[in-house]
């Protein structure tokens, strides 16, 4: 039997099976990623001691354990049942992974020690966008049926860079556009879209064999049932304010007359006029 000439290449590069840890385009790292940017942490210690935690729901541990699978170092995921704000036995579940090679990693990718709420932001760098974003909203999103039964997907966040990026993200999914914009009681980003925008977008996001909470995933696939009623009436996309049309408002002083120039309500442009007016929206330039 002929020996094999080491220098000829190998049949099989082994190492090309097996992506990189935290290889953001692969789509199970940037799901795990936007996880943990929204709901991990990332603490220091004494010295090079310090440890990246994400605390979550017992029900969904399987995504813990996914996390356990995913990350060639030594990781731990452990249960407690305790009294919380919110319930006399909160039964949860909490990954912990110390080794300092994997959390500078996690570090220098972009969540930060300590607090991060408002500073965290998208990857600068090539990513797997739907599956980075799915893991966001599994973190700090709500997906599924209002009271009302109109199928909703929702996302709450402090951070401005994130809270953009979904609006720019879902308007190329679905066209429409939302601005961010923080409320006024709790100082965060609430962005939620309903019926056929939420159906798009789920669908996108929550795609079949896709690394995902269990129970978002099936809501993901439940939503898609609803069919809008005969009468219920589609709402027009929104047109935004350019300057050119509060300068043409200004000049005209006329709601009814700027609605026939502008092609809008003439309560909208009544509306905006006021607003200008009061300082509630700031003048055009000249």
């Amino acid at each position: 039997m002929a020996e094999q000439d080491p220098s000829a290449p190998a049949l099989f590069d082994m190492s090309a099976l097996t992506p990189t840890f935290m290889d953001l385009q692969t789509p199970e790292y940037a799901y795990m990623f936007g996880f943990l940017q929204a709901d991990g942490h990332l603490a220091r210690g004494t010295g090079q001691k310090g440890k990246l935690t994400a605390e979550i729901n017992a029900r969904d541990i399987h995504i813990l354990r996914e996390f356990q699978r995913l990350t060639p170092y030594y990781s731990s995921v452990t249960e407690r049942v305790r009294a919380t704000n919110f319930a006399e036995q909160a039964h949860s579940a909490t990954w912990t992974l110390c080794a300092l090679e994997a959390r500078t990693i996690i570090n220098e990718l972009g969540i930060p020690y300590g607090k991060k709420s408002r500073v965290i932001r998208p990857p600068r760098f090539d990513f797997s966008r739907p599956d980075y974003l799915r893991g966001v909203i599994d973190a700090d999103g709500s997906l599924g049926w209002t009271a009302e039964g109109i199928p909703f997907l929702s996302f709450t966040s402090a951070s401005t860079a994130l809270a953009a990026y979904l609006c720019h993200y879902a308007k190329k999914v679905t066209g429409t556009e939302r601005i961010a914009r923080r409320n006024a009681r709790d100082q965060v980003y609430v962005i939620t879209y309903h019926k056929e925008r939420a159906q798009q977008l789920a669908e996108h996001l929550y795609y079949p064999g896709c690394l995902a909470l269990d129970h978002k995933k099936a809501n993901a696939a439940s939503i898609q049932t609803w069919v809008r009623p005969a009468d219920m009436r589609f709402a027009p996309p929104r047109r935004r304010w350019t300057e050119t049309d509060d300068r043409e408002l200004l000049r005209l002083n006329d709601p009814a007359a700027a609605a026939i120039a502008l092609d809008r309500t003439e309560q909208s442009c009544s509306m905006r006029l006021w607003r200008l007016r009061t300082g509630q929206t700031p003048s055009p330039t000249r």
